[in-house]
């Protein structure tokens, strides 16, 4: 049997499969992000230590597995955190998520468009190595001896090894698409060592081998093999069986990612998506996400809404187009139609006419707008796709997939699995093991899709004018965000 985990910013996800791919148990465990500040998120990466045994267990327990069955597992998770270890390992601060966009200033005097040809990713504080320097600038702790993005650090944690696989590592703003190691120049510029950073190696390679301490915090027996694994953006479209060309993934998950496998690198000058290195081989060009499945969960909280089947229902009551009110999907800075940090979100258009219901279908509408821009832009770069492949918590609202398929005018593919990720790392986990030869042969084992949906003509329409709203109140804001 392989275990799959994927590292969530609300929830550790574990499935475990046989070795056909098939998912015989599952469970999760839920956690929470911090926001000390505007700009700032944050998440004690004990969260993850702590709900790794437990979901494992549930999952073993639903497979009807003992641990003894366990042939390999993987990690895979969330991109572009930054925590600080020891030599051991152990942490030294919370991780700086995905979410925290605090180092802007440390970009200040870094060449962007020498970033962008080496990197083929945009200068932003999100990044890795931003990250990094804002922690050495801001007192940061003498016993530091390296840093990690969530998935290596807990692969450290669980076997000893340091290592990062490039698919990882090409989101950090250091490492070269061409040379496929990291650059001394970026290196230089954001002042970090080779040797405070993981070594690299391929996403399913193994690691290592599980310690007495991966043992215990895993419930796992000691000596099996852990993957190298990757980020979730790249397991996600992996479980999915996104291994060669061809359609778009639309992920909705806390954070939304849209992109697309090729197989040459492209650049996108106008940096609204990045281009990384891809486990499976090529290359996977996406924007890495603005806060969407979060902040449905914050305008859950707002309303005092029981639960998000509740905001699909207020959501459906509302026409398309919400009677005229645009969301601006910016609550931890815009990802689309441009990247700028210090943009906010916010509702346009409100009257006393509108309720919770255009609130609820205004926001779906807005993330999906963003979503929009970004497949304009990959079929400028190439992309023909002839569906939308929706994948995470978010393609289990049939809502938000119709809506989707209506903004894109293209039919919305629903999988048999939604939390892909999982699938993805437990593909990785049987690379590792010597259970699949490659990931290739691993996807051919995948089931179809389960369901599409066709674009309404009349929705999408109406939705085409929203759009056009949406990016004129984009344009009129942009004075403001400088002084979020």
């Amino acid at each position: 049997m392989l275990i799959g985990v994927d590292i969530g910013t609300q929830s550790l996800k574990v499935a475990v499969t046989d070795s056909q791919l098939a998912v015989r148990g599952e469970a999760s465990r839920s956690y929470q992000p911090s926001f000390p500040l505007p700009g700032r998120a944050e998440q004690d990466p004990r969260l993850w230590e702590d709900a790794l045994g437990p979901a494992i267990g549930e999952a073993l327990a639903k497979a009807g597995c003992p641990a003894g069955k366990v042939g390999a597992m993987a990690i895979c998770g969330q991109l572009d955190g930054c925590i600080p270890v020891d030599t051991k390992g152990g942490p030294r601060g919370p991780c700086l998520t995905w979410m925290d966009r605090r180092a802007t200033q440390e970009l200040a005097d870094i060449d962007a468009d020498h970033l962008h040809e080496l990197t083929g990713i945009v200068a932003d504080a999100s990044h890795l190595a931003a990250k990094i320097r804002w922690l050495k600038r801001h007192g940061g702790d003498a016993r530091t001896a390296r840093y990690h993005q969530p998935v290596s650090y807990m692969v450290e944690r669980l076997t000893g090894a340091t290592v990062i696989d490039h698919a990882l590592a090409s989101t950090s703003m250091l490492y070269g698409l061409k040379t496929k190691a990291y650059e001394a120049s970026l290196l230089a510029a954001f002042d970090v060592a080779e040797t405070e950073l993981p070594a690299l190696a391929s996403a399913g390679e193994p690691a290592g081998k599980l310690t007495a301490q991966g043992s215990a915090l895993t419930g796992l027996p000691a000596g099996i093999p852990v993957a190298v694994g990757t980020g979730d953006d790249f397991s996600t479209a992996l479980g999915a069986g996104l291994v060669e060309p061809g359609n778009v993934l639309v992920a909705i998950g806390t954070g939304e990612v849209v992109g697309a496998v090729f197989a040459e690198p492209r650049i996108d000058m106008g940096r609204l998506v990045e281009t990384h290195a891809y486990p499976a081989g090529g290359y996977f060009i996406e924007n890495p996400g603005w806060l969407a499945g979060g902040a449905v969960a914050w305008l859950k909280r707002l309303l005092g809404v029981a639960d998000f089947a509740e905001i699909d229902r207020l959501a459906a009551t509302a026409p398309p187009g919400s009677d005229g009110l645009i969301f601006l999907p910016a609550l931890t800075g815009a990802m689309a139609p441009e990247w700028i940090a210090e943009a906010r979100g916010c509702f346009y258009g409100l009257t006393p006419s509108h309720g919770a219901p255009h609130l609820a279908r205004a926001m779906l509408e807005g993330c999906g707008f963003a979503m929009r821009d970004v497949l304009t832009r990959l079929a400028t770069l190439g992309a023909r796709p002839d569906s939308l492949t929706l994948l995470a918590g978010g393609a289990q609202s049939r809502l938000w997939a119709q809506i989707r398929a209506d903004i894109a005018h293209l039919p919305a593919t629903l999988p048999r699995h939604a939390h892909s990720s999982v699938i993805g790392a437990a593909m990785l986990a049987g690379v590792a093991s010597g259970c699949f030869t490659d990931l290739k042969q691993a996807a051919a084992l995948l089931p179809p899709p389960q369901e599409q949906l066709l674009p309404d003509s009349l929705a999408a329409a109406t939705l085409d004018q929203s759009y056009q709203r949406y990016l004129t109140l984009f344009s009129a804001l942009k004075p403001l965000f400088p002084q979020a």
